[in-house]
């Protein structure tokens, strides 16, 4: 272990039950946030866009503000909480996201809706939030584990929401769909508020020689091994959104029936979210065994071959398989990106560094959908599925080159080094 942080906590005792806090409040905000997805344009319509252009163009504004402004604050709320405590965070984004949700049940216009969209994405981050707590509270030995099932939590989140989403504003009407969407965001917040323990933050800001308090990324002594991380979640979701757009066109291209095209679409983008559902939290506990970077490696390049064949199917069914399959691959990487952040880091600035993996992560989101419906556009569906293999395979085989080149300095060193934890 590094001398600077010889002092720190290996673990909180609380991990346990902050971590079933954040699983169920992660689980129930996503719900929340996501359900809107079905009846955003009716919404947007409702609110006074007219035609097909103003609608869908609108709905897409009012969906990527919250990301977009998410990925501009998350290294500052990380470096809050490094400072102020990671609790605190997770009170603040519920509480601002039970607030913002129940007011867009009564704006009543769409630029009213896209500034609550704005503020919900400055305000909220409950479940990156979430990722940083765990991360930083678990032992380091448990951490692919309980980064796995929170991580599997935020995926039903994300998969049920639009179910739920689908079924509500039928029965409950769309405005009070939001304000429903509101009061559960607001037992998340006073779950949080209540249940979560945090131990005393005693760790005084590392400084320079000047007096000057030192940033976070200033204090990672070794800083190729979160580097890595960082491009590679940006790579991961870069890559498995660059599908998202193609999807639906490329399913009607196989099934006969055009009225059947959009159920089988959604099952198939559902295939590959269930399959990482279902894997999360086994390959967690596999890379605790065996090594973090050894997953992420092997999951990278298990899911780039996997989507070759995805670009030759002849039938609907066939490409369900395919894509459940590479969730089932796909599904411990994000756990397995942050347990490699959070071994590489001191505790004190954890946070602060954990934010700028879910801001890359949130350039991925942008870039990979814009990339996929380019290159599909003007070289058709298949080349979407070859390409994004080849940025998989290109991801596993950098991540290979790095953690050899770090095993063979620490070994020239004579100092034995496990890759995943360069604190030791």
């Amino acid at each position: 272990m590094m001398k600077s942080e010889a002092a720190e906590p290996a673990h909180n005792i609380h991990w346990r039950r902050n971590l079933a806090v954040c699983l169920a409040g992660s689980f129930t905000t996503l719900i929340a946030m996501t359900l809107l997805l079905p009846f955003l344009p009716l919404y947007v319509e409702e609110l006074g866009a007219e035609g097909h252009a103003a609608v869908v163009q609108w709905s897409g504004i009012a969906y990527g503000a919250t990301f977009f402004a998410a990925a501009l604050v998350a290294p500052l709320w990380g470096r809050l909480g490094d400072r102020y405590g990671r609790k605190l965070m997770l009170v603040r984004a519920s509480l601002g996201m039970a607030v913002c949700m129940s007011l867009m049940g009564m704006v009543q216009s769409v630029w009213q809706l896209v500034a609550l969209r704005l503020l919900i994405g400055l305000a909220g981050g409950y479940s990156s939030g979430s990722t940083i707590l765990v991360a930083m509270q678990t032992p380091k030995e448990r951490s692919g584990w309980a980064l796995g099932t929170l991580a599997a939590g935020i995926m039903a989140g994300n998969l049920v929401g639009p179910l739920v989403g689908g079924a509500l504003p039928p029965l409950i009407g769309i405005r009070a769909t939001f304000l429903l969407a509101g009061a559960i965001i607001f037992l998340a917040f006073l779950a949080t508020t209540f249940l979560i323990k945090e131990e005393p933050r005693a760790a005084p800001p590392a400084r320079t020689a000047s007096g000057k308090e030192k940033g976070g990324w200033a204090q990672v002594a070794d800083k190729r091994p979160v580097a890595a991380m960082l491009a590679t979640g940006m790579l991961l979701m870069f890559a498995t959104m660059s599908i998202e757009p193609i999807i639906t066109v490329y399913v009607a291209q196989l099934v006969g029936n055009a009225g059947r095209v959009t159920l089988v679409s959604g099952i198939v983008m559902s295939a590959a979210a269930l399959g990482s559902i279902l894997s999360a939290s086994y390959l967690g506990r596999l890379a605790d065994s065996v090594g973090h970077w050894t997953v992420i490696i092997g999951a990278l390049a298990v899911a780039g071959l996997l989507l070759v064949p995805q670009a030759f199917v002849t039938q609907s069914w066939q490409l369900m398989v395919l894509r459940f399959l590479m969730g089932l691959a796909l599904g411990g990487l994000l756990p397995c990106i942050t347990s490699v952040i959070r071994h590489n880091v001191p505790e004190r600035v954890g946070g602060n560094v954990l934010g700028l993996s879910v801001s890359a992560q949130y350039v991925g989101q942008v870039a990979g959908p814009v990339a996929g419906g380019f290159i599909g556009g003007h070289f058709g569906m298949r080349a979407v599925f070859l390409a994004t293999a080849v940025v998989m395979g290109v991801g596993a085989a950098a991540n290979w080159i790095v953690r050899t080149r770090l095993e063979g300095a620490a070994a020239k060193a004579g100092q034995p080094r496990e890759t995943e934890t360069s604190t030791q």
